[in-house]
């Protein structure tokens, strides 16, 4: 048992685990706004009833992902910080970015999408029905900006990491 405790445990490689989690993260995200959801919209599935709850249900355990997923980002540039790994002006953007990617979600889960969900109900089967109101697009509006602002968050984080992976491997 002794031994086993004195082997060197090899250090987790942050900036590979945090490029990794924001490709998966954002081609995911991608994925779903710019084919999955179109797709669903060309085939009119969007104005029909039963489209809100499939849509909150899709929304709801994705945007759980995305929690996780920022969750991990923002921990490891709290350990990039720790341990001096980016550059001063680096680490104090990093931390507000990987903050900002956390709180995105966070307005998806709940606030974005149970409202969406709720505005895209149809109560009253005896009167006409109209998915996109103007409520719902100004939901859609925010959701659209808050996603640009993830696009750009992210793809600058994934930047960074990398270049402190390369600077890591010349240094080496």
């Amino acid at each position: 048992m002794y031994s086993l405790s004195r082997r060197p445990i090899k250090d987790l490689n942050w900036s590979t685990l945090i490029l990794a989690i924001l490709g998966f993260w954002l081609s995911a995200s991608c994925l779903i706004d710019l084919l999955i959801l179109p797709s669903l919209s060309a085939a009119g599935m969007m104005s029909q009833t039963g489209f809100a709850s499939a849509g909150f249900l899709l929304f709801g355990i994705f945007n759980r992902i995305e929690l996780v997923c920022a969750s991990l980002v923002l921990s490891g540039f709290l350990v990039f910080r720790r341990h001096h790994t980016l550059s001063h002006l680096k680490e104090n953007w990093s931390i507000a970015f990987a903050s900002l990617l956390f709180v995105i979600p966070l307005c998806y889960t709940y606030f974005l999408t149970p409202q969406m969900g709720a505005l895209g109900l149809q109560l009253n089967l005896f009167t006409s029905f109209n998915p996109m109101s103007s409520a719902m697009m100004a939901f859609h509006s925010g959701y659209w900006l808050l996603e640009g602002l993830k696009l750009f968050t992210g793809v600058m984080l994934m930047r960074w990491c990398y270049q402190s992976l390369v600077s890591l491997d010349h240094a080496a």
